[in-house]
């Protein structure tokens, strides 16, 4: 898309054609597709449930949305109400379970995003098994891409990330990405053009996690070109991934599942 196009339109025209491009692009929904959205409250997952309800004649194929919330012992701030209350005028029935994520510590063990990560992660597999969905969809951004690669690359010394389109080996299920090629400062464009930031819920131990250092370090190295971030998604895409050596939970170092 051309510099023009972003001059030109809004941030939610801007969101739902990058969010369509990707969708086509990566073949993330198919015909009659049953799509589970994990809305954690946040502002990326929330902007994911507008798009994805938006773009249905523009990706024309049929398919159906549903979102599920997983509250926790430890945040307290989620404004589910208001949450519920989007998700109603889109059109999207929602659930909200809990998950006890400080209760499953052992003794002597620390609360952690990763650990906040697999928890969330395995229960909201379990549900879009239980409840008969084949694609899970998460909120995760191109900065989160980009953040995890080098994350991945730094701390753990492999090429791994966050794929736009993952499907499971042992299970009928897909995850995919539908927000990939869009920056976070477009969906927060996006969130306050629609309302939506006022509803949204910021995790308290996400403050001080190691994504936040990479991307300062990021931002230093692509001086915030979003030229440098799409090339560098290019180059992560054009590795094929593996799920067994995809690291799920470190993908997820964040709120947005």
């Amino acid at each position: 898309m051309s510099d023009r196009f972003f001059r030109k339109n809004n941030a939610t025209i801007i969101t739902q054609k990058l969010v369509t491009k990707a969708v086509l692009e990566h073949h993330l929904i198919n015909e009659g597709d049953r799509i589970l959205i994990a809305v954690s409250g946040g502002k990326d997952s929330t902007v994911l449930a507008m798009a994805l309800a938006a773009v249905r004649k523009a990706v024309k194929q049929n398919y159906f949305l549903s979102a599920l919330h997983i509250s926790s012992d430890f945040c307290s701030c989620c404004k589910k109400i208001e949450l519920a209350k989007a998700l109603e005028r889109w059109d999207i029935p929602f659930e909200d379970i809990f998950v006890p994520v400080i209760g499953r510590l052992k003794a002597g063990e620390k609360m952690n995003c990763y650990w906040c990560s697999t928890q969330r992660r395995t229960e909201l597999i379990a549900y879009a098994l239980s409840h008969n969905f084949n694609k899970v969809a998460l909120g995760h951004h191109l900065d989160d891409i980009i953040e995890t690669f080098f994350m991945n690359i730094t701390a753990a010394g492999k090429l791994s990330g966050m794929p736009v389109l993952l499907p499971y080996r042992k299970y009928p299920l897909s995850l995919i990405r539908p927000l990939a090629y869009l920056e976070e400062r477009q969906i927060i464009s996006c969130a306050e053009e629609n309302g939506l930031l006022k509803s949204a819920c910021t995790c308290p131990y996400g403050k001080n996690s190691k994504r936040g250092d990479i991307r300062k370090k990021i931002a230093d190295f692509t001086g915030g070109s979003s030229s440098i971030k799409r090339r560098i998604l290019k180059a992560f895409n054009q590795q094929e991934a593996d799920p067994a050596t995809v690291d799920l939970n470190d993908a997820c170092v964040k709120k947005d599942y």
